[in-house]
């Protein structure tokens, strides 16, 4: 199963339209740091976050971690854990993924620019929960909880979501 994203902001998953938002500045080929966009391509899911406490992650075949308040993404494109998950306070820039929202209750790390980072490509894309205002991202792509959680357990190994 692969989901597209195309941009329109509504996919089909399972016969379903269901709508998701993408970086505030669009989609594109050529990401950076920073920037704002959803990068192309496709992007395989290789771990599963979830915010402990808040949340029962859904039944996946994906390693599966709880998020602490200590928890973090290094986004600091000269460091050598750039888009490595971290334990905050850290010495570089860092996302906290422990927020008090519900945007990181449940995060799927993809495998754009990860493990092994090209400095200042982009860090840090996720599928993640959407906001209730549907806002756009900051490069993630994002799903409405309900169906997020639909999504991580249809996951099979191979599955991914085209970016395009």
């Amino acid at each position: 199963m692969n989901i597209i994203i195309d941009g329109s902001g509504y996919t089909s998953f399972m016969g379903q339209k269901i709508p998701y938002t993408f970086g505030k500045n669009g989609i594109s080929e050529h990401k950076t740091e920073g920037d704002k966009t959803t990068p192309t391509g496709f992007h395989r899911p290789v771990a599963l976050f979830y915010r402990a406490g808040r949340i029962i992650p859904p039944k996946t075949f994906l390693p599966t971690f709880p998020i602490y308040r200590n928890d973090g993404w290094c986004d600091d494109g000269a460091d050598f854990m750039y888009n490595q998950f971290v334990k905050h306070p850290y010495r570089a820039s860092g996302e906290h993924l422990w927020r008090d929202d519900e945007l990181y209750d449940l995060i799927l790390v993809t495998d754009y620019n990860y493990p092994h980072a090209v400095p200042k490509a982009g860090s840090a894309i996720f599928i993640h929960v959407m906001s209730h205002a549907g806002k756009p991202t900051q490069g993630c792509v994002a799903f409405k909880i309900n169906h997020l959680k639909r999504i991580i357990t249809a996951l099979r190994q191979g599955d991914g979501f085209m970016v395009i």
